[in-house]
């Protein structure tokens, strides 16, 4: 098989689970990646303002070598809490590494910043990454306005008025027997754009709130942008591959899966963004004279992310929080026949 898996998502790849918990008292939630059995994972860190845990583990050189979740969430470094419910929930699963006196499960995390859509109070904590590993299912991933993408938003160089609600995104590819997935959650701070056909999609809109001004030509054409506080937007993502690769080969992975997202955010992995993709290998395809190389395999990353990047914004719903409306892509698209 070739092209797009089964279900066109993270879940195509064997070994992999997905359960969201989004928050109904605002919009705010987290998603949680398992794999119950172990996987190889690597990290890449592109934004320069990230927030995250249990990174410098993936390192090539670094001992551990296993990873049994990933965790994305809103709620910005409050939201790195939903990792210990996580790791309660895997402990009480007997899922972990094996130390002896316990079971310790690996649990990376990255999060986005969404404290400025209503109550900054509530965001994601232990209870809420519980309640996303007991929704966890092989079944197609939920997208849009769920999980970790619920309040997530984009475009947002010119200010919050001339916004658009950005959301979760999934996508998978299926070469020579071995799928290559990705869950992306879309809250940057530049404008989205389909790679395909070139168009923007979501972004910052024109002054009357109509229409999309194409941030990157209005930077360059001399448009000063709105003060911006570091840390305040982020696209997070796990990229999952059944294919077996060893820790500096899940770091190459997630190095070019952030190919996909400079293909489909403009501008990208700016001051105020903490873009970080992980990887997970499960190891989990059956061995074929055919099966795709590193090469392919890169090819294959870059593609799913940015496919799932313009799945997270095309997905979305328009938002209205405190009388700030954040239209969708939805809004704006013609309805296709």
């Amino acid at each position: 098989m070739t092209g797009p898996a089964p279900a066109d998502s993270l879940t195509d790849v064997a070994g992999i689970e997905v359960g969201h918990f989004t928050d109904p008292r605002r919009p705010t939630g987290c998603t949680v990646v398992l794999a119950r059995e172990g996987a190889v994972g690597g990290v890449d860190v592109r934004g320069a303002a990230p927030g995250t845990r249990e990174t410098d583990l993936l390192e090539p050189g670094n001992t551990v070598g296993v990873v049994h979740a990933v965790l994305l969430s809103g709620g910005s470094a409050y939201g790195l809490d939903a990792a210990t419910g996580v790791m309660r929930w895997l402990e009480s699963h007997g899922i972990g590494l094996e130390v002896g006196a316990a079971r310790v499960p690996i649990v990376p995390a990255a999060v986005l910043f969404d404290l400025g859509l209503g109550d900054a109070r509530i965001r994601p904590d232990a209870a809420a990454g519980a309640a996303a590993c007991a929704a966890a299912s092989r079944a197609p991933v939920a997208q849009g306005n769920v999980g970790a993408g619920a309040g997530a938003t984009v475009g947002k160089m010119f200010g919050m008025a001339r916004a658009m609600k950005g959301g979760i995104g999934s996508a998978s590819i299926t070469i020579g027997g071995v799928t290559v997935g990705a869950l992306v959650a879309c809250n940057a701070l530049g404008d989205v754009r389909d790679p395909d056909s070139g168009q923007l999609v979501a972004g910052a809109r024109g002054a009357d709130g109509t229409g999309f001004v194409d941030t990157r030509r209005a930077l360059l054409a001399g448009e000063p942008p709105l003060p911006i506080l570091a840390g305040t937007q982020t696209t997070i993502g796990v990229i999952a591959t059944d294919a077996r690769l060893d820790k500096a080969q899940a770091r190459r992975l997630a190095q070019i899966g952030h190919d996909g997202l400079a293909r489909s955010i403009d501008p990208v992995h700016t001051l105020s963004d903490g873009d970080t993709l992980f990887v997970l290998a499960t190891g989990g395809a059956p061995r074929r004279s055919d099966a795709p190389g590193m090469t392919v395999l890169c090819v294959m990353a870059a593609e799913v992310v940015a496919r799932a990047t313009v799945r997270a914004v095309r997905a979305a719903r328009g938002l209205e929080v405190g009388g700030l409306w954040l239209p969708a892509a939805s809004d704006f698209e013609v309805p296709r026949r």
